[in-house]
């Protein structure tokens, strides 16, 4: 739902999967760099991930979408290996790799054979520190974030909507921002402005090296020792504080653009994990979310879409793991006949019974049976158990804020669910998008005066 370069990544639950539960092994070098290491001995692979604390929540405006470009610059090369080499290393060793840029981090990783870990490590090892940025590889590789943005933004009507939705329903929070960043910043990016950055937050005391597979955590570590040790750590200042102004009344915008469907976006002010004052309150709304969208026994799927039959579809968001507060968000689009406000109505509709009545115990345990099945899931991946270990330490919740997960969903009440319902999904916090479709393809008006 929310203007990102990656499709957003549930959250991983520590549960059972039909194997044993491996522990997480730590160990820190004497640079800063954090090593996570976790063993899954069912396939001779092994994920390699580093993750970087910084993203587009930490950009300033006027170069907005510059953790995503330095994302892209990262594969074009340093003293030791040039533009290409990175990428074609990793394929003559039989791996994959990509990265990936969110609002609270950047991430690099490979998938590979065990037995070339150290491929890896050395790879990433060269790049932490000695990347080069060259004028002529910016100018490239910004054709090719700007045709990014076409495709993914610009062309495409949910996208546009959302980025517009999200710089109205903040009013000074960094989230306001989309994360590939506006065109005129992307437009007007320096190599300097780059390198900058690069130097400002690429270095081993801000980043987490986290790998899971076929492996032993002392000849791990051992590895990382003989790759990364050797690299400087830099000066990381804090970021100053970044709280969201209280909001006032409600927000509403409508978007006319060219799509088929007209939709809905509805978005409440809510804190996450790391920013709730009681952290419970955090899990009753994720909660609360799954109640609302959790497969199709939930009520916007029972109710709206095959009951009253308003929607073609309907969903709830909410981001348990943002390292700010954020938004509780609803989304829809009108069955053929219904309109937007028709449906505005019944989602506020849904919110008031939720606030008026407490659920049922058999919806609940349901709901928190989906949630935790979802969870064993995602849990049967490697990459994904790398990608909650990294996410949660990134953010500043810590990789053992895994082991609380299934606890705390399961502690959560019907009283805590109608409760934050209360206290946080208020008229007055709310903002509302309108997408208002126009002609696909309409050839653009005649220009007056030439």
């Amino acid at each position: 739902m929310k203007n990102r370069i990656i499709t957003t990544l549930i959250l991983c639950l520590p549960a059972f999967s039909g194997h044993a539960e491996q522990a997480v092994s730590e160990h820190q070098l004497g640079n800063g760099l954090k090593v996570l290491v976790k063993q899954d001995h069912r396939s001779p692979i092994v994920i390699s991930q580093v993750w970087y604390k910084v993203g587009s929540s930490y950009e300033p405006d006027g170069i907005t979408g510059i953790s995503h470009m330095l994302e892209h610059m990262m594969f074009k090369g340093t003293d030791k290996h040039p533009p290409g080499e990175f990428s074609r290393i990793i394929a003559e060793n039989g791996g994959e790799e990509n990265a990936f840029t969110g609002q609270d981090y950047t991430a690099y990783f490979q998938t590979m054979a065990v037995s070339k870990l150290a491929v890896s490590f050395e790879l990433e090892a060269d790049r932490m520190r000695h990347l080069h940025i060259l004028a002529d590889e910016l100018k490239k590789e910004l054709e090719v974030v700007t045709e990014e943005r076409r495709m993914r933004t610009d062309d495409n009507p949910q996208a546009k909507m959302s980025e517009h939705f999200m710089a109205m329903a903040y009013s000074n929070s960094p989230y306001k921002h989309p994360v590939i960043g506006w065109p005129a910043d992307i437009a007007n990016y320096k190599a300097e402005d780059l390198d900058a950055w690069y130097q400002r937050w690429y270095a081993p005391n801000n980043a987490t090296l986290v790998v899971v597979g076929d492996v032993e955590p002392q000849a791990v570590f051992n590895l990382a020792e003989r790759y990364f040790a050797d690299l400087k750590p830099s000066e990381i200042k804090p970021l100053k504080p970044q709280t969201e102004i209280e909001q006032l009344g409600v927000r509403k915008m409508t978007l006319k653009v060219p799509a088929k469907l007209p939709s809905v976006v509805m978005g409440y002010k809510v804190p996450s994990l790391k920013s709730a004052p009681i952290k419970e309150e955090a899990y009753a709304l994720e909660v609360l979310a799954a109640v609302l969208d959790g497969g199709n026994s939930a009520r916007l799927s029972k109710e709206l879409i095959r009951g009253k039959q308003l929607a073609v579809s309907a969903g709830a968001d909410y981001e348990l793991s943002s390292r700010l507060s954020g938004l509780f968000e609803l989304e829809a689009t009108p069955a053929e006949g219904k309109t937007v406000w028709e449906l505005e109505s019944a989602l506020k509709d849904q919110i008031a019974k939720l606030q008026r009545e407490l659920i049922g115990p058999e919806e609940l345990q349901r709901i928190k049976a989906q949630v935790l099945a979802s969870a064993v899931y995602e849990r049967d991946s490697g990459f994904y158990q790398a990608m909650q270990l990294g996410m949660l330490e990134t953010v500043g919740l810590g990789w053992q804020m895994a082991d609380d997960y299934v606890n705390q969903v399961n502690q959560v009440t019907s009283e805590q669910v109608r409760a934050v319902a209360r206290k946080y999904l208020l008229e007055d916090h709310l903002s509302v998008a309108y997408l208002e479709p126009l002609p696909i393809n309409e050839p653009a008006p005649a220009r007056k005066g030439l």
